[in-house]
């Protein structure tokens, strides 16, 4: 069995909130992430991200973009690291993305810009934002320990195209999910 995920207590999560993440949130976050993963976390000193490094003609901020930042302040060493931003993020291959998780590097991304209910006309509501945000952590968490979509649209990895599959999921991994990160795959 290899010791990565679920489970093995001696690889931290670390919550790097980009800019101003209210503090009371990410303490609520890690400690939820603590729960589904068996991993102790720790938040890390905000990593300040100006405006500028946004993409000109689209507005957001590029996935690589942020990871390199990650990566260079906040080496993930032994552990896993989950960025999570407010600025609307895009990779490539995709208008917008909720989140996403680097294998290779161990570095897991978040933006709340699209996961507020704000965002769709609706009146804020932090519990709902809460809930989107775990979800969509525990998933970019599990993509950078090497799990892949999951099938089962209650899973949190299954692959979410818009805020309504999000919603539909739940905020564990599935019992062959749980078997595979345990498993270290």
């Amino acid at each position: 069995m290899h010791d990565v995920g679920p489970g093995n207590s001696q690889e931290p999560i670390s919550i790097v909130p980009v800019n101003s993440i209210d503090a009371d949130f990410v303490t609520r976050l890690g400690l939820c992430l603590e729960e589904r993963f068996l991993a102790p976390f720790v938040v890390r000193a905000p990593l300040r991200v100006p405006k500028n490094v946004l993409n000109g003609v689209r507005g957001q901020l590029f996935t690589g973009a942020l990871a390199t930042q990650i990566a260079t302040k906040y080496p993930p060493r032994d552990g896993y690291v989950l960025s999570i931003t407010d600025y609307d993020m895009y990779r490539i291959s995709a208008r917008y993305v909720f989140g996403e998780g680097d294998p290779t590097t161990h570095i897991a991304l978040v933006s709340r810009f699209r996961l507020s209910p704000e965002f769709y006309g609706e009146s804020a509501d932090e519990n709902l934002l809460f809930q989107r945000t775990l979800k969509e952590s525990v998933r970019a968490l599990g993509r950078a320990l090497g799990l892949r979509n999951c099938l089962n649209q209650r899973c949190a990895m299954h692959h979410a195209d818009s805020i309504f599959e999000t919603d539909n999921r739940l905020s564990n991994l599935c019992d062959a999910c749980e078997k595979r990160a345990k498993a270290g795959r």
